[in-house]
């Protein structure tokens, strides 16, 4: 019997041989990367083992090259591969897509789009993008493979190749099979904490934090690059774009993460400087369970807070990625190609912009809120740190339009809050003589005339005394006064203190010129008394003027919120030339980390004494960037002209065939200005170069027009 099955087994070899043989001269010469696949797996079959079980080995391997999977254990089957610097070349030139499919195999380095499968894979040489990824079939999109390679994974793919514009890539791929290459993690690595708990974690530390899902956040591209987990009142924000790419909003995850905190490099001295710790997360994920559903995940016990109160909160306060609950407006600002949106409480003012890498188009969920009072899920997601301070950047995560009506009983603490309070500073260093806001009014929240008053404990140092029917404030002496603010509307009543110390100098602090301090050394700290003058565009501060020259100071917005346009004032900073490394031009020549000393107040015109006239906007255009020009102004008649695109705004003044360009980020920040375009006015004018080109910009101080008006640019100046 057992001499028979062998016969048996012989005579199917050798007809399988001869099968082959025949296909091998049949006269076809062209097989598809379709056919290649049956091929190969026929000519691998003419050197099976002679088992019993290879009976069947031939139709089983056929099926197996059309399947997807991520259990390559066993399986044989070779595949005409060939390698992504071969595939770069069958890509060819601009407009070229392949008419044959190849086999890829290679590692998946990221998954750029987990919508559409769109990856960067690596054979560890070479890499390619992968535009698009299906079952092995060509059925199923990515997004709906039950099993789906992702990080690290090995993948052989089955694909057309193609440049698309310049950009060679991989098209149309089919999932033939892959391999998990994950890898195994100690799960005795990682502590069990809850998410207030990895909050509170020490950086570094490995964490396994369970929660749902609630928003997911995204790079530019529309490329998942994190999410908030939250778990009842506490949230945390997990930073990876694999795990992002692999869970969705409403799944209760479990994930292992180490903790860290987050700060932009280009921005890590400066938040150190103010002690911002950075955005509070959780990065390096492996997520070890996912039940996929949609869970519920408001919770009553989530802080509520006005965004005033946030935005008022110390950046040393790490309130970064914690989940609060707020009523607020909605707004939305279109720009050239871009959308801001903002989260502002209920003075129409008071908030920040959502934090967004795409243009605003990860947040067009949003639009249906526009101008609405809603109630509002957030997290201050992170702070932006530059010499000015540290700024807010919220990442709304829920909205619900519940058709808010504002109490009118509570206008009278709203009046005094959101108005009447933050009129004080917490330190004077002279009178301001202060005229205080008598009434409120908003037609948002439905009252009108609400009524201010406003009392002193200490008359010796603050006194408050009625002018023309009109309360002002008066510094009189160094000492410490609580204001008592109160509001009133309808028969109800609220008041609040503010603490304010005053703090008048009895000797007469030693300071030096405008014109001494731009002759000063570079690195020096010089103390400088003059008036202010008009604001920097895209610079945090502004001119500041005396008789004997001008020049830019720069300084926090805390420094900044001090003062006002015409101010007599004392600052010290360092002298400074904005240079960037390797440039061969001048820069910008400025006082640096300004700090106010004094302020006299008062609304005192600047000297125009160093004011150049009598030149043309050719001679600006042509001044030499390797000479210092940025500590002069120039008074020029020119035309205001503006230019708007899809992407971006610039505005200039023209004259004739000269444009010179204004220094700004956008034409917005010169709002201002774009007033008078099409008009020939009178400007003041001073030269840029902050970035170290190898040319001049400017930027506008004043505009005169033909009646003699004069407009200032006060752009810096919030209050």
């Amino acid at each position: 019997m057992k001499i028979i099955k062998i016969l048996s087994l012989l005579l199917a070899l050798v007809l399988m041989l001869s099968f082959a043989a025949c296909n091998k001269n049949s006269g076809e010469t062209e097989t598809t990367a379709d056919q290649a696949v049956e091929s190969t797996a026929e000519s691998k079959n003419d050197t099976v083992e002679t088992t019993e079980n290879n009976e069947n080995a031939t139709s089983d391997t056929e099926a197996d090259a059309g399947e997807s999977t991520s259990e390559t254990d066993g399986d044989t089957t070779e595949y005409p591969v060939i390698s992504i610097a071969e595939a770069l070349e069958l890509c060819g030139e601009p407009g070229n897509v392949t008419t044959e499919r190849y086999y890829i195999r290679a590692i998946v380095k990221s998954i750029t789009n987990p919508q559409y499968g769109q990856m960067i894979i690596t054979d560890g040489t070479n890499e390619i993008e992968v535009y698009g990824t299906y079952s092995f079939d060509g059925e199923l999109p990515y997004s709906e493979l039950d099993e789906k390679p992702y990080k690290g994974d090995e993948v052989l793919l089955h694909c057309i190749l193609q440049n698309y514009n310049g950009t060679k890539e991989v098209k149309n791929a089919r999932l033939i099979e892959f391999k998990s290459n994950q890898g195994e993690f100690d799960l005795a690595d990682y502590k069990n904490a809850t998410i207030a708990e990895a909050r509170a974690a020490k950086d570094g530390e490995k964490l396994l934090v369970s929660g749902t899902v609630v928003r997911i956040t995204y790079a530019n591209g529309m490329k998942p690059n994190g999410f908030i987990l939250v778990n009842g009142a506490d949230s945390i924000y997990v930073y990876d774009g694999d795990a992002a790419a692999r869970v969705a909003i409403g799944n209760r995850i479990e994930i292992a993460a180490s903790k860290t905190y987050w700060v932009l490099d280009s921005e890590m001295s400066y938040a150190q400087s103010h002690g911002y710790k950075g955005c509070n997360q959780l990065t390096e994920v492996t997520l070890v369970s996912n039940d996929e559903g949609n869970n519920e995940w408001i919770n009553a016990s989530i802080p509520t807070a006005t965004v005033k109160e946030l935005m008022d909160t110390p950046v040393t306060d790490d309130i970064t990625t914690q989940i609060y609950k707020t009523t607020a407006i909605i707004k939305k600002a279109p720009g050239n190609g871009f959308t801001n949106y903002y989260i502002n409480d209920l003075d129409e003012k008071t908030g920040s912009y959502v934090y967004t890498q795409c243009n605003g188009n990860d947040f067009s969920w949003l639009d249906e809120f526009d101008g609405e009072i809603c109630t509002v899920y957030f997290v201050v997601l992170n702070a932006k740190s530059s010499v000015s301070g540290c700024v807010y950047r919220l990442l709304p995560i829920k909205v619900i339009d519940e058709n808010f009506t504002f109490n009118t009983d509570n206008a009278a603490e709203f009046a005094a809050k959101y108005h009447g309070a933050p009129q004080f500073d917490a330190l004077y260093t002279g009178n301001p003589k202060l005229e205080l806001i008598g009434s409120v009014s908003s037609a948002l929240l439905g009252f009108e005339n609400a009524t201010l008053t406003y009392a002193s404990n200490n008359e010796s140092v603050i006194k408050i005394d009625t002018v023309d029917g009109k309360a002002v404030m008066n510094c009189l002496a160094t000492g410490t006064a609580t204001i008592t603010v109160t509001g009133s509307y309808g028969g109800k009543t609220y008041s609040t203190t503010v603490d304010i110390n005053v703090s008048i100098a009895t000797e007469e602090i030693p300071t030096i010129s405008v014109g001494d301090a731009i002759s000063s050394a570079v690195g020096e700290v010089v103390t400088v008394k003059g008036i202010v003058g008009p604001s920097l565009v895209n610079q945090n501060g502004f001119y500041l003027i005396d008789e004997t020259g001008v020049i830019a100071v720069c300084m926090t917005d805390e420094e900044l919120a001090k003062v006002q346009l015409g101010n007599e004032i004392i600052i010290r900073g360092t002298r400074a030339i904005r240079l960037k490394d390797g440039s061969t031009v001048f820069g910008h020549s400025n006082l640096d980390a300004c700090e106010i000393l004094v302020n006299n107040y008062g609304s005192y015109e600047y000297s125009t004494a160093t004011f150049i006239e009598g030149k043309t906007p050719e001679f600006f255009y042509n001044l030499n960037a390797n000479e210092d020009h940025t500590t002069e102004v120039y008074v020029l008649t020119a035309t205001v002209t503006v230019e708007e695109a899809q992407y971006y705004s610039n505005i200039y003044v023209t004259s004739g065939s000269v444009k010179i360009r204004l220094y700004c980020s956008s034409a917005g920040q010169y709002s201002w200005l774009k007033a008078y375009a099409g008009q020939e006015v009178t400007l003041e004018m001073a030269p840029c170069n902050w970035n170290a080109k190898d040319y001049y910009t400017g930027c506008v101080l004043s505009v005169t027009l033909a009646d003699g008006t004069q407009v200032f640019n006060t752009l810096n100046f919030s209050k």
